[in-house]
């Protein structure tokens, strides 16, 4: 028997760079509202590996952004990033996919993640997943389930 120590196993949580798809040569975004100071042009910026202050509703409330992809995509991995510095409170996002331009819709994650300020002031999701065509992805994000006045914002989303 041969035997080898390897060490621990470092996991790994980042995609390298490269293989993170191009969002926005890929799909065209449609977004529920956006505040003027986080226009839909931060959302994509966002989308292009977080390079802006990211995406932000104009008012509160349940918010959508929704990819629609030109051609159909193989998810692999969808990683997200949300911040909130601000306001104390519980957020519930929902991300969904569909194959058939969003005739119909398969729920991947629903969740909950709360907020402080003194706290816990951001929150990393990353999902492993093995979704074969894509043509809409949906997150969906109620920015406080007590029906606060906090909005929905949205810092990065990468896919792979």
């Amino acid at each position: 028997m041969r035997k080898t120590i390897i060490g621990q196993v470092k996991k790994d949580t980042v995609v390298p760079e490269g293989e993170w798809l191009n969002v926005e040569a890929l799909a065209e975004v449609e977004i529920t509202s956006e505040d003027a100071t986080h226009p839909i042009e931060s959302a994509e910026s966002a989308l292009k590996l977080g390079q802006a202050a990211g995406w932000r509703a104009a008012g509160p409330g349940k918010q959508a952004i929704r990819l629609l992809f030109a051609q159909p995509q193989r998810l692999r991995r969808i990683w997200l990033n949300f911040s909130e510095t601000l306001t104390e409170r519980t957020q519930e996002y929902v991300l969904r996919w569909s194959p058939d331009g969003g005739q119909s819709f398969r729920e991947i994650v629903r969740q909950q993640w709360n907020f402080s300020p003194n706290g816990t002031t951001s929150e990393t999701e990353d999902h492993h997943v093995k979704l074969p065509a894509v043509t809409m992805l949906e997150l969906s994000n109620t920015p406080d389930i007590s029906g606060g006045h906090a909005c929905a914002s949205l810092a990065q989303l990468r896919l792979a």
